[in-house]
């Protein structure tokens, strides 16, 4: 399957819920410290989303079997898809929260790295190094830009710092669907793979973990964790290809990245 790519009246619709989507996780930020639940936090986006924004939270019964909330919430060793509960964050802690909204009927799709308290040095560093990975590569996404270059810009940045790129999940295709072709592997190499076309909307997501790349999965068949124990980050943003460049659809307020980067 070939990548779709978006029309004018959709991609009008992708800016839509990629601002909504970002306007959550700002939106979250005051309440992520310690002794709150990500639960508790699940429940404040949820709220948010279904109350404030009329959306939908995209996650919520989405899959098999259904994810039972409306945020993933991945803390410290969890790679991704972590399913809030009543554990009390901690100081120190390293959280990604994961946020999806569907909003007239296309998804904008984001995550963003949070520090609960004081860092461990080697926390701070992982969370800094895996967000210049994702920023790495939306800078350089053009027309003609190959998959394989965003993987491989992915790649040499995390291991260029002796971290490790999870290969067993990836970003993706998105619009009507959380999940379209392509995808977008955080791995690879330089010239290889699909090529970048105007219109093409997707996500980048690096997980990067401290340790070695393998993961499991637990029983609640979501949770993604490391194999090895070590800590894991991840950032992520939805894209829009455009005839000279990429814009942004998630970015948020607080971040030094420009929403809209031309290359001609």
């Amino acid at each position: 399957m070939a990548a779709t790519i978006k029309t004018a009246e959709e991609i009008e619709k992708m800016r839509v819920a990629g601002k909504l989507a970002s306007e959550v996780l700002t939106m979250i930020t005051p309440y992520v410290k310690k002794g709150v639940t990500t639960d508790e936090l699940n429940t404040i986006c949820h709220d948010y989303i279904v109350n404030e924004q009329g959306a939908t939270p995209a996650p919520l019964n989405y899959g098999e079997p259904p994810f039972p909330k409306s945020i993933c919430t991945s803390v410290n060793h969890c790679i991704c898809h972590g399913i809030p509960s009543d554990k009390k964050l901690k100081d120190g802690d390293i959280i990604n929260i994961d946020v999806t909204v569907i909003k007239d009927g296309y998804h904008g799709d984001t995550s963003k790295m949070f520090i609960v308290g004081k860092p461990s040095i080697l926390a701070e560093r992982l969370v800094r190094v895996t967000q210049e990975c994702l920023y790495n590569a939306i800078k350089e996404v053009k027309p003609g830009m190959r998959l394989g270059d965003i993987g491989h810009l992915c790649q040499t940045h995390a291991e260029a710092h002796n971290y490790s790129i999870v290969r067993e999940y990836c970003g993706h295709g998105i619009g009507k669907h959380f999940h379209e072709d392509p995808q977008i592997v955080h791995y690879g190499k330089p010239g290889t793979g699909e090529e970048l076309v105007p219109g093409m909307c997707f996500t980048i997501e690096p997980m990067v973990n401290a340790g070695k790349r393998y993961s499991k999965i637990l029983p609640d068949q979501w949770t993604v964790v490391t194999k090895d124990r070590s800590l894991s980050a991840q950032w992520e943003h939805t894209l829009l290809v455009t005839e000279t460049g990429v814009e942004v659809l998630t970015l948020r307020e607080e971040e030094d990245l420009p929403r809209v980067i031309n290359h001609d």
